[in-house]
């Protein structure tokens, strides 16, 4: 699909959107009808993103319970997505994203900083949708400690 020019807002329904998964060609349109947790998240197996990724690990079954399927995406490639999964038991898939069109469309490709060098990575951010497509809740620059929690019950309160 072509890069997206238009940004992701609350109250309106997101564009479809297609990515590379750990399970194959993934769309957003495929996950119509039951609410959606699209995680960002910068690198697998770096210390954070593990943490993360095993809050919502640990959850699935609440947010599967709550109507809820749960996808991570980073720039990473399938590959190192498939090691990532594997290695943590993560039930949910991983999204590719290299070309950072979902990053765009969400708004989560930013400048960042470490030890005084600026370079472009993905700013850790989640967003939940309804059934219906449509952006509910948004959660930008994330502190993982409790994060998948608050996630959870918003998506049970959908």
């Amino acid at each position: 699909m072509a890069k997206v020019s238009t940004v992701v807002q609350v109250g309106k329904k997101v564009p479809d959107f297609r990515l590379e998964s750990t399970a194959g060609p993934w769309r957003l349109k495929d996950a119509a009808g039951r609410a959606l947790v699209v995680y960002f998240y910068p690198k697998d197996a770096t210390s954070g993103c593990t943490k993360e990724g095993e809050a919502f690990r640990d959850l699935h079954a609440q947010f599967r319970k709550a109507g809820a399927e749960v996808v991570g995406v980073s720039p990473d490639s399938i590959a190192s997505h498939e090691k990532f999964k594997a290695k943590h038991g993560f039930p949910f898939e991983l999204l590719s994203d290299p070309e950072q069109a979902a990053c765009t469309l969400f708004d989560v490709w930013k400048e960042k900083s470490m030890y005084g060098r600026k370079y472009m990575g993905v700013e850790r951010s989640t967003f939940l949708l309804d059934a219906s497509g449509v952006l509910r809740q948004e959660w930008r620059k994330v502190k993982v400690d409790g994060h998948a929690d608050e996630v959870l019950a918003a998506a049970k309160a959908l």
